[in-house]
């Protein structure tokens, strides 16, 4: 009991300086599923000292050493893999031969062999993708109960004579089997709370993505180039702080960032064949130069040690990709594959809507220009008629209508895709309206009835023209009654109404669509102010049809 008790107090020694140990940025080593070359060195020499300072403390029993050496040669394999455990199972077993006593031989022997063995097992477990299990104090505890088991084998079969081996087994077996494995899981118990609050500091780096992602809005709409490309590079370089970001289309780097900014230079072909597995298979890749080695396909003198290579995905396929680089003397943690594969998606994303939004904005304006190409042929027609035949009997009515009808064409021509004020449609309608009351003479009166303090909201262009002209021509040149149009605006409900409404009462519900030039102005208004609003339709055969537009209030609010 007393050999029990003082194991005990020289373990809790050792998880005190752990503990202390695991609040510093060293301790992330630990942590590590797949520690590199310089890392494993650093466990050497901290499991190495683990051995040497147990043996040191020891208990003396009957000319051996009782002691929590095993718990350093078992640790340093767990952690620090094969090769690792054998060079502290070594140094430990050596420093204890150093000692001597009839058991020096035998725990020479069992140290390095539990350094060894566990290594081997943590590198079978690791290549099974079972590495986590190396991090359940559960396992861990039988793990090395298991070494300590064959350390005392050990001593039975090569120190003597053997009925003192026999002697000193029965005095030292139960406290260090029970002692050693409880201080080696209590260990990967500290490491594993470490490693998991590490991870959970992906979701953290969430937060950094989105911010990320907002510095990044609009920098893509235009697509992926050198010059996006080389503005996102550094915004992601400046959030995640990685040795080196670069950006890739499919076949050439567009942009490059941080270490290893000389010999990687924007405009190149992609030489990785990392980069180029990425985008073939549409696939993350990682190198983290341990299990997957790492080299520059460039230059042997590159800085950079891992390489995590994220694809960039449009609608369809993969357009690029992001990569993100660590130095060899940095390790590549796994909040850094979270980061970067969250900020993949959100660059895609940006891309895919981007590319959405040049082709919505294609087709707006090319419907727009289809719509411009009917107008003109089919009002060019009936206005040469119309003024060949006014000329003969009233020539400077005639020249007025040639006069609005170059300012409609005119205006016609000029108009873009954009917004326009009110007071502009309203030039717009006139010279149109002039034209239209003097083909239809007295069969046609039109009223407008809009406030002055609308006159300056902005209306996508072509509102009210292709409505008008619906209303004339769906409407009123139909009917056999006088024909009159009312063009009225009002607010209503946080927002301005502007209302086209004829008393011809002919208005037929479409089977499938609206035609163009009434879709198209619904279509224009809700994706330049939302679903709320838009075109709504009202009518009563052979009585009125109504065009309501609604348009957002704050407009008006800007406009004064």
């Amino acid at each position: 009991m007393a050999l029990i008790l003082l194991l005990l107090q020289q373990m809790c020694v050792y998880l005190v300086i752990v503990y202390l140990v695991s609040k510093t940025p060293l301790f992330k080593i630990f942590t590590e599923d797949a520690p590199r070359l310089p890392h494993k060195v650093l466990i050497y020499f901290v499991f190495s000292g683990f051995c040497i300072i147990a043996t040191y403390f020891g208990e003396q029993v009957n000319g051996a050493i009782a002691n929590t050496r095993a718990m350093g040669a078992v640790l340093g394999g767990l952690l620090g893999g094969p090769i690792t455990g054998l060079l502290v199972g070594i140094t430990g077993g050596l420093h204890r031969y150093s000692f001597g006593g009839f058991t020096d031989l035998a725990c020479t022997i069992s140290t390095t062999s539990e350094g060894l063995l566990t290594g081997a097992a943590a590198l079978y477990l690791r290549q099974q993708n079972k590495g986590a299990l190396l991090f359940r104090p559960l396992f861990v505890f039988w793990l090395t109960l298991a070494a300590e088991a064959m350390q005392m084998l050990i001593i039975l079969a090569v120190a003597r004579p053997f009925d003192h081996a026999f002697e000193l087994v029965q005095q030292i077996a139960i406290p260090m089997l029970l002692v050693n494995s409880l201080g080696a899981a209590l260990f990967m118990s500290i490491v594993r709370d470490q490693k998991t609050m590490f991870d959970k500091l992906s979701s953290a780096f969430s937060s950094q993505a989105l911010k990320i992602a907002e510095r990044c809005v609009g920098v893509l709409a235009k697509g992926l180039n050198e010059t996006s490309s080389a503005k996102v590079a550094r915004i992601v370089s400046e959030e995640t702080k990685v040795g080196a970001v670069a950006i890739t289309d499919r076949y050439k780097l567009l942009a490059f960032t941080g270490s290893g900014s000389d010999h990687h230079i924007p405009g190149t072909p992609i030489s990785s064949r990392l980069t180029l597995d990425a985008i073939t298979h549409n696939t993350v890749m990682y190198a983290n130069g341990v299990e997957v080695p790492y080299g520059c396909s460039i230059s042997q003198c590159c800085k950079l040690g891992s390489c995590l290579v994220i694809p960039l995905r449009s609608d369809t396929e993969v357009i690029g990709t992001i990569k993100m680089y660590e130095q060899k003397n940095k390790m590549f943690l796994n909040i850094n594959r979270t980061l970067g594969e969250g900020i993949a998606k959100l660059l895609s994303n940006q891309i895919l809507y981007g590319e959405l939004e040049e082709k919505q904005n294609l087709l707006t304006c090319a419907e727009l220009k289809l719509l411009q190409a009917q107008v003109n042929p089919h009002f060019l027609f009936n206005t040469l008629n119309t003024i060949a035949i006014i000329t003969k009997r009233d020539p400077v009515k005639a020249r007025f209508l040639l006069l609005q009808f170059s300012k409609f064409l005119r205006i016609n021509l000029k108009r873009t895709s954009g917004l326009v004020s009110l007071s502009d449609e309203l030039d717009h309608i006139d010279a149109y309206l002039a034209i239209e009351k003097a083909r239809f003479a007295d069969k046609l009166s039109v009223e407008i009835d809009l406030p002055t303090k609308l006159h300056n909201i902005q209306v996508p262009a072509f509102t009210l023209q292709p409505i008008i002209e619906n209303a004339i021509k769906h409407g009123i040149s139909q009917s056999v009654n006088q024909g009159h149009i009312h063009i009225s605006g009002h607010i209503q409900d946080d927002a301005i109404e502007l209302r086209v409404e004829d008393n011809a009462g002919l208005y037929v519900p479409p089977k499938d669509k609206e035609g163009l030039g009434m879709s198209l102005v619904d279509k224009r208004l809700k994706k330049q102010w939302g679903e709320d609003y838009g075109l709504s339709i009202e009518w009563e055969d052979d009585l009125f049809t109504r065009v309501s537009i609604r348009v957002p209030q704050h407009d008006l609010e800007a406009a004064q």
